[in-house]
């Protein structure tokens, strides 16, 4: 294992793999979501995940002064080397679940990146500016599902709210400023985490409650994958994300 040194490079090393794995998971729904439409908007959503997570592996590899691309970043890195939030590495292969990771995910994001606008660092700041208009889609995507599948039939709300109840204990290592350096958030650089929980469980909350669905009680899950300590599955993950790559280093099309 061997995290970054400077506490500006982890920071964005951790945001773009938050992005990144994020994107891994969604392509998973290509050719599996319930419809058609569907199928592309799920796509998109992951396009969207998988050019933020370009632009601040690049950022991250600038700052480094290494010479490690976007590419070395995403898929030369062990697990252990990994910083994102194991909410987004877990499985999804159930439709509620996806909807429930992405109404948690995306609304955190969204305040995230509307707060990282105004970051002293100015290439992330010009991120966040692009992120935010597209993590507002991702939120309104979630919302109108969580409010098809709570406000629908029985067998829809129950499987809502079981998919709630699974993700729920995940998404509060979101609100977990303790990887974050000295300093980074004093002199406006990076946003902490704390100060996110509020306005995002109030968010979810109101779509909760007009999707006939409870604020899950579930308690916080044991997650350290801002230290790079993951869940079995992301193992699994890496491995198919990054086969090709290590199998034919060099290859071009």
């Amino acid at each position: 294992m061997s995290l970054p040194d400077d506490p500006r490079v982890r920071h964005v090393l951790a945001l773009g793999d938050d992005s990144l794995i994020s994107a891994q998971r969604m392509g998973w729904w290509v050719s599996r979501a319930p419809e058609l439409e569907e199928d592309v908007a799920l796509a998109n959503i992951g396009l969207d995940q998988l050019g933020q997570a370009r632009m601040l592996l690049g950022h991250a590899g600038d700052l480094e002064g290494r010479g490690r691309t976007e590419d070395d970043l995403a898929y030369w890195r062990d697990e252990r080397d990994f910083t994102n939030v194991c909410l987004v590495e877990r499985e999804q292969t159930d439709f509620g679940v996806a909807i429930a990771r992405l109404l948690l995910f995306a609304t955190w994001q969204h305040e995230l990146w509307t707060a990282l606008r105004g970051s002293t660092d100015p290439t992330l700041a010009a991120i966040a500016a692009k992120a935010v208009k597209e993590v507002d889609y991702h939120v309104d995507h979630a919302r109108l599902w969580t409010l098809r599948l709570g406000d629908g039939t029985e067998e829809s709300h129950r499987r809502m709210q079981a998919a709630l109840d699974a993700e729920w204990g995940w998404a509060a290592e979101l609100f977990d400023g303790s990887h974050l350096g000295s300093g980074l958030v004093e002199d406006g650089t990076a946003v902490d985490p704390a100060t996110l929980r509020e306005p995002v469980l109030r968010r979810v909350g109101e779509v909760l409650e007009r999707a006939t669905l409870s604020v899950p009680e579930t308690p916080p899950a044991v997650a350290r994958g801002r230290e790079g300590r993951h869940t079995e599955q992301m193992g699994y993950l890496l491995a198919e994300m990054q086969h090709l790559t290590r199998s034919h280093p060099g290859a071009t099309w």
